[in-house]
């Protein structure tokens, strides 16, 4: 018998993959949301009886998940997605960086109180907690950390998201430590995020985060170009590293999901290359991509074993979406 999992923040973008490759393996699936709306729109896309949704308004509400979890005792795995993934926030304290601190205790906490059944919870986390703050060049693995401090991650939207990571991260490994609960916790860290949305209807308008990058690239019909280089993973390897996470023991691997770096000028030359119809600006085509910082993910390629989708692949399952999306 397959298992039933509950995905918190299910609207995500990340937690719509994990939930449609949890259902193509099988598994039912319980999403929370914040509204009824969100909720019916996500079952009618899905269109499964194994989905089903929990209204869940706020994270930071101590409680929050406790009705939503005695409401299904089936449920054996959660996967923890919700978290606030934005640079621009009115308040960078009360808007990133405790929302996704208290998001995670408080659903650590219900679980612990209210779902003696669940023994595995994944939570998304991000490669921002193995960053070096003190040191942008320093090497990153599975096992190193973020050094940001509070006070600092409080002074931008930048840092707020790193220190939101790298805090809530470490608050779920205090509550295991000290509570020693009946379930396991791992993580999932990807690098920067491109790739489709599960369904054509949300590419409309604006995307989230990383894929607004490449939605305002399609905008340059002229001017210079913004200098930008990072790692990329595509969304449907990070979900399918969720799902391994979830059918295999990490044994305390931080996972790390990244595949090659990218720039600016890199993206634009796929777009360019694959849409010349849009008439974008050319750059300096072939520019040799320029990211020093070494990011060794060996331990979680062993792990994951998967065949990651190429940053071209990605851009163009991307732009292609959007385009049809939006016209």
């Amino acid at each position: 018998m397959v298992a039933t999992a509950f995905v918190s923040g299910a609207t995500g973008f990340i937690a719509q993959h994990v939930i449609k490759q949890l259902l193509e393996k099988g598994y039912s699936v319980v999403g929370s949301v914040r509204s009824e709306s969100k909720g019916e729109n996500l079952k009618k896309n899905f269109a499964t009886d194994k989905f089903s949704y929990e209204i869940v308004e706020d994270l930071e509400t101590v409680g929050a998940f406790d009705t939503a979890l005695k409401k299904h005792p089936e449920v054996t795995i959660f996967v923890h997605t919700a978290s606030p993934v934005t640079f621009d926030a009115e308040d960078n304290e009360k808007d990133i960086i405790l929302p996704a601190i208290n998001g995670t205790v408080n659903v650590l906490k219900a679980i612990k109180a209210t779902a003696p059944q669940i023994d595995k919870v994944v939570i998304t986390s991000s490669v921002a907690s193995q960053l070096t703050y003190s040191n942008p060049s320093a090497r990153v693995s599975e096992d190193t950390w973020n050094d940001i401090t509070y006070e600092q991650a409080k002074e931008s939207g930048s840092g707020a998201y790193l220190g939101s990571k790298t805090f809530a991260e470490k608050a779920g490994i205090e509550f295991v430590k000290k509570e020693k609960p009946h379930f396991t916790i791992s993580t999932v860290h990807p690098v920067f995020v491109f790739g489709p949305q599960v369904f054509d209807s949300e590419a409309k308008g604006k995307l989230n985060a990383s894929n607004g990058y490449i939605s305002r690239l399609l905008k340059l019909k002229e001017g210079s170009l913004p200098e930008f280089s990072a790692t990329f993973i595509d969304v449907r390897d990070v979900a399918a590293a969720h799902l391994i996470e979830i059918e295999k023991p990490s044994n305390g691997l931080r996972v790390l999901v990244k595949n090659e770096a990218f720039s600016s000028q890199s993206l634009l030359d796929i777009i360019n290359k694959n849409f010349p119809e849009l008439g974008l600006i050319k750059g300096e085509p072939g520019a040799p991509v320029n990211y020093d910082r070494i990011t060794d993910d060996a331990k979680s390629r062993e792990y994951l074993g998967l065949d990651y989708i190429s940053i071209e692949q990605s851009v163009v399952d991307t732009v292609k979406q959007y385009i049809a999306a939006n016209k």
